[in-house]
This record gives C-alpha cells, structure tokens and sequence, in this order.
C-alpha cells in the first residue's frame, strides 16, 4: 500500500490497518538485521541496539502475553514508565492485540493517575518502579517493568515465556489506536481518541515530509514518554519509514552539555527539539562541537523565534525546519525540505501535505491574509485522515471545536502573503511552558486545596527560557499573611498535589480578581497584564 498517498487521502484509507503488524512487522520482513532502536542510559555506559526483526518479536510476545492476562481488543491499558525500550514493547503489543494503549508521564501523581485510570475504565496498568510506588488503589491487572511485588506481574519474564506464533484478529482502520490525555481550558485533563489510522498510518505524513526521515536515518527527539510528540518522533514517524530511533533514558535534570556531546558520539542524523531545549543548547560554543553524522533539526511544541533560529544556524551550520501539530492530529503545518521553499524564520512554514489550513473568525469565516485569527482545519468535505476521532466521553468538547466546515485548534495565527503561517499564541486559557500543557483549572483546583486561598487564577506568563511559566494570582482567606513564606507553602503544596511542572513558579498575592459580569475569572486581562510589562523574548 502506498501510505504516503493514503496519508494525504490521494488514496482511500485501507480496511484492515494495525501499525505494529503493517509497519513494524513490514520492516522486519524486507529489513530484518537494520536497527529499530539505539537505546542508551544517561551515562552511555549500558546501551542496546535492537533490530527490527527483535522489535517485532518483542511486539509479538507482548501481544500474546497482554491476550494470556484476558485484555482484550478496545480494553483500554494504561502505560506509565521512563524511556526504556519496555514502553515501546508494550504499547507495540497493546496496538498489535487491538488493545488501546493510555501513554502517561512519568511525572503524574497518584491523582494523576487514579483520574486517568477510572475515567478511561482501565482493564490494566504497566509500569515502572517510580509509577508503581503512585499506584495506591487499582481493581485491574497490574504488570511490572522492573521489580515486581507480590500483586504485581513481571512484564520481561512474561515477554520471555510468551508465545511467538499468536496471531490476533486484524484490526480494522477505524478502531480505537490509543488514548492520549491532553490539558483543556476547564475541567480534569481530557481524552484524546485515535483510530488505527489516524497516528498509526498518518504519521508517514510527520515521518517523510517534515522528519525526513529515509531507513538509513537514525533520529533523537527529546519527548517524555507520556506526551504525543513521543508518538510522533519516537515511534510512528520513524517507523513507517523504517529509520532507527534513538533513546536516551536521561531523568536528571536536562544537561545540555550531555545533548551535545552525545550529538557528536553517536550516528544521529535528525534531531527534534523543542524551543525550551534549544534554548540551553545555544548558551554553550556550538562551533567547539564536531556533529560528524547530524543534517537535519526540526522543532515543534512552541513557537521557535528568529534569533533563537540563527544561533542555531550560526553555530551548527543546520537549519531548524518548524512544525506545528497537537495531541489531536499529526503534522498540519510544517517548514519542508525537499520542498526547497526558504525558511522564514519565526514562522510555522505552510499547511502540511493532506492538510488544508484556514485564518477564520469565531463563527467559521476565513479571514484575508495579515490577519489575526483561529488557526483551522478544513474537515468539510473531506476530513483529513491524520485527526483524531474525538474527545472521548465529552460530546460536548468535541462539538465546541467545529464551526462551519473548519476544527479550531484552540490557537491564533496570521497568514502573509506569501502564504507562511505565523503563531500567535493560545486562543484559550491553555498554558503553555515547556512544551508542556496545562489547564488552568487543574492548577487553581490543587490551589483552593490550600487552605490560604479564597480565590485563585492560573495564567501563562511569558518566560525567556520556557516560553511561558505558570504564574497564580491569589485572593487569601482573612488570617493568612502573603508574603514570601506563604509563597514557599502554597508551591510545596502544588508539588505534592498535582505534577510538579503544574506548580505556579511566580505567585502574586492580590486583593481582587478581575471578573465578568456573570462572575467568570477574566484570565485574558490578567495575561495582558503580564505580557505589557514582559520583555522581549530573545
């Protein structure tokens, strides 16, 4: 099957479609002794180089051992570990059995992760020994990568007694391919639904046009196990084009001296990277650096301005090629190179192959070039096959983002003439720092858990190292002091009730919130505030 033409809807999308038996299965068949993944601890002492042909063994292994256990096609499991390639290896098996993997952070509470289990009525869990210790209460099956205790099955002895010749039904295209939790404006984190298609074989759109990616590539993208950029470069990009993957466990603090030196010393050839991680990465003498086999960088989560893009060119001699998708799609806007059209820099580059992409107004009505407007995607007539299916068990949010024949995606840009897309920021509430989403609600529900805080907002405050930082405005009750220690308290409180990137790194105590008519929190003035007294972001 031709999945460039499929991906693109040049072609009708297939009946039958399961990515671990079309594609990893695929490049196990015609390249069994080529390299699906180079994984290496954070010290580069232990490192294993596992083929294509081992990956689809330990993909088959784990769909008999997951069917062994009961779960069953459409069961939903939760996948919760650092990068070790056991993740892989599980939702490879999860996606090949029909099952529907829930990837999740690493950095997740136990809340995080009891909501996400029990509003996705989870059949199991995997995880690894830092998940294990958040898992408080769980009526499903629990498997263990690592040491496993006496309620918990071990996930690499059950890969090794697994069979190797167990066959599940085929899938069809639309049925359900995984789950991914993404932050809203309001509410817990929402679910994400994709068909088997709509990553599994759409990601050729990510892997060829934007990664560039040919079988003799290896890529290294930074991405947390638990985000959708890990799906995009760290799996289905890469592997519907057959190139290896580069993993490196690394769970201290980001080193950018351990980034580069590894870009030298190993045969990588693309590298992915946010905006946030360049951003330490040009702080160091990049021309003192020899990246012997690197030709090709891509950034994608947040907005890559143009002095951060020349350093990067100056110093490597590489130009950064911007992407722009979300959770819910594969690639929509991107900067191409075989292409051979100039980079701007500072822009997002033009729609994406199987991608038609619109300026329009709140009612659906596209906008002239130049200007402001929700960045859109045409699904009337034809829906693009790289979207996702819906937000599962929330009609209504998935009804708020159509107007017309378009999707909102939640985000502003501007169109120039030239037709170059340029991103102007959130249309919503959303923060972004860091690549990292989060509501707004989730931050002011572990606030109000304080019992200082009578009244709270969450908002994105601009920040020149993460783009944006959280920032909380606090009401507090009569009897509290604000000030410094307070500030310390409410911070170390967030960190042990929610994720700790949730945590609001600046709190500004106030009298008052601005508010609506009705009562709602106007958090739109309160991020103007904040972005008429910032500097500018360099």
């Amino acid at each position: 099957m031709n999945l460039i033409e499929i991906a693109t809807g040049h072609e009708p999308v297939p009946e039958y479609y399961n990515f671990t038996r079309d594609a990893v299965e695929y490049w196990a068949s015609v390249r069994p002794d080529a390299l699906a993944m180079w994984w290496t601890d954070e010290t580069a002492q232990r490192q294993l180089k596992i083929t294509f042909a081992q990956l689809a063994d330990r993909a088959r292994r784990a769909s008999a051992f997951f069917h062994d256990l009961g779960i069953k096609p459409g069961d939903r499991v939760a996948v919760i570990a650092h990068r070790v390639p056991e993740w892989w290896y599980a939702i490879l098996g999860l996606i090949r059995l029909g099952a529907v993997p829930i990837p999740g952070t690493p950095l997740l509470t136990a809340a995080d992760i009891s909501y996400r289990l029990e509003i996705a009525g989870a059949v199991a869990i995997v995880a690894d020994d830092a998940a294990i210790s958040k898992i408080e209460s769980f009526a499903g099956v629990k498997i263990a990568i690592g040491q496993a205790s006496a309620d918990w099955i071990d996930f690499n002895q059950g890969l090794a007694q697994a069979k190797t010749d167990f066959e599940p039904a085929r899938t069809r295209a639309d049925d359900p391919g995984i789950i991914y939790f993404t932050s809203g404006t309001s509410g817990e984190a929402k679910m994400v639904l994709h068909n088997q298609v709509s990553y599994g074989l759409a990601h050729t759109i990510t892997g060829h046009y934007w990664l560039d990616l040919k079988p003799s590539d290896m890529i290294w993208a930074l991405a947390d196990t638990g985000w959708g950029k890990t799906a995009w470069s760290n799996m289905y990009g890469p592997w519907l084009m057959g190139a290896c993957v580069f993993v490196m466990d690394m769970r201290g603090k980001f080193d950018p001296n351990i980034v580069l030196h590894t870009l030298c010393d190993f045969p990588i050839s693309v590298f992915c990277a946010p905006a946030t991680a360049l951003r330490l990465l040009v702080r160091k003498d990049l021309k003192s650096y020899h990246f012997k086999c690197l030709r090709h960088c891509v950034s994608a989560g947040e907005s890559l301005n143009a002095p951060l893009y020349s350093t990067w060119l100056n110093g490597t001699g590489l130009h950064i090629y911007e992407g722009y998708g979300q959770t819910e799609m594969v690639l929509a806007v991107c900067n191409v190179r075989s292409h051979g059209l100039p980079i701007h820099p500072g822009s997002m580059g033009h729609a994406a192959p199987g991608f038609t992409i619109g300026i329009v107004d709140n009612d659906g009505n596209e906008l002239p070039d130049g200007t402001e407007g929700n960045l859109a995607i045409r699904v009337k007539p034809n829906r693009p096959v790289g979207m996702f299916v819906e937000y599962w068990k929330n009609p209504e949010e998935t009804t708020s983002r159509y107007k017309g024949d378009w999707y909102l995606t939640g985000d502003s840009a501007v169109r120039d003439p030239e037709g170059y897309l340029w991103f102007v920021g959130r249309s919503d509430d959303v923060i972004n720092s860091a690549s990292y989403r989060i509501g707004p609600s989730e931050v002011e529900s572990s606030l109000l858990l304080h019992p200082s805080v009578l009244e709270c907002a969450a908002i994105g405050a601009p920040d020149e190292m993460r783009g944006e930082v959280v920032k909380a405005f606090i009401v507090v009750r009569e009897g509290f002091t604000p000030g410094d220690t307070l500030k310390k308290e409410i911070q170390a409180h967030c960190k042990s009730v929610t994720a700790p990137y949730k945590y609001p790194r600046q709190i500004e105590f106030v009298h008052s919130l601005p508010k609506t008519i009705s009562g709602k929190v106007r958090r739109s003035e309160l991020r103007r505030r904040e972005q008429q007294k910032a500097p500018v972001v360099r």
